[in-house]
């Protein structure tokens, strides 16, 4: 296997490569700019999406193989037979927040993390419409990569809770989430689609903390993978409620339960006031 730097700029190289394909769409610029939006299981699927999807799995898997590495892409994970005993995977998230994508908000991003022994070493989250491409690699920090050059990201604050700002999302609501944000001590709201940009606007300090509950939709190991990787390594966290860290590549895809991401600062009292509030939520 190559070295992990070799491999994040194998990562990072695509990660600029699906940014270009995602913009060709969006700005109506690609050969067949029709997007075709399909649905499944409710959520919206594009001709972009299964482009990307392509395009990234290709990128990889002509640079590094299968022998080390196994690939769970949104778009094609059904008919991937991913062995959970994989040492090393790519999770992927070729278009997160399509419906975004579709309104023209600007808020979309492209996920690329390399997860062993169920937790994420290597993060990619690009932001094509800012052109910027945030990347980590676990004990060696978070950058972000424009085209005027790379810089660190440390993340700081000082802020008291009621001051803290909360970005949260615009489609993927449901009444237990609503009544948190409700009844939460810090009520500056920011509403933001994609969790990679939500997680940028936390690594940009623009927003401060990003709660998360399974409903009827839940996050997936793709929505949140190398968002977390990206916001740990610039000194935030991004946890269950009680504290316990996510694990990707387990057999559910699936997120349960409450997750809360933060610049590190109150994080622990946050989680346990999320949690006792949504203990008193009236079913």
């Amino acid at each position: 296997m190559k070295d992990l730097q070799a491999i994040l700029a194998i990562a990072r190289q695509v990660g600029w490569g699906a940014s270009e394909i995602l913009k060709s769409y969006y700005h109506g610029t690609a050969k067949n700019p029709e997007l075709d939006v399909q649905y499944k299981e409710n959520e919206p699927v594009t001709l972009a999406d299964i482009a990307v999807s392509r395009y990234i799995l290709e990128q990889l898997q002509s640079a590094l193989g299968h022998e080390d590495f196994a690939y769970i892409s949104e778009e094609t994970y059904e008919s991937e037979l991913t062995e959970k005993s994989a040492k090393l995977v790519w999770i992927i998230d070729p278009l997160d927040g399509t419906r975004d994508f579709i309104q023209k908000t600007g808020d979309y991003a492209i996920h690329i993390a390399l997860v062993q022994d169920n937790r994420p070493i290597l993060a990619v989250v690009a932001v094509p419409e800012a052109e910027k491409l945030y990347f980590a690699t676990l004990g060696g920090g978070t950058f972000v990569e424009t085209p005027n050059g790379i810089n660190p990201i440390q993340l700081t604050s000082g802020k008291p809770i009621a001051d803290l700002t909360i970005v949260a999302s615009r489609s993927h609501r449901n009444p237990p989430l609503d009544y948190l944000l409700a009844k939460f001590p810090a009520q500056n709201h920011k509403s933001v689609g994609s969790v990679g940009c939500k997680i940028a606007t936390i690594l940009e300090k623009q927003a401060d903390v990003y709660i998360a509950l399974s409903g009827k939709s839940c996050p997936k190991d793709w929505d949140i993978a190398a968002p977390e990787l990206i916001l740990t390594e610039a000194g935030g966290q991004f946890t269950h409620f009680d504290g316990s860290l996510l694990q990707y590549n387990t057999g559910d895809i699936n997120q349960w339960g409450g997750l809360l991401a933060s610049n590190g600062e109150h994080h622990q009292i946050l989680c346990e006031t999320a949690a006792n509030l949504l203990a008193h939520f009236p079913d």
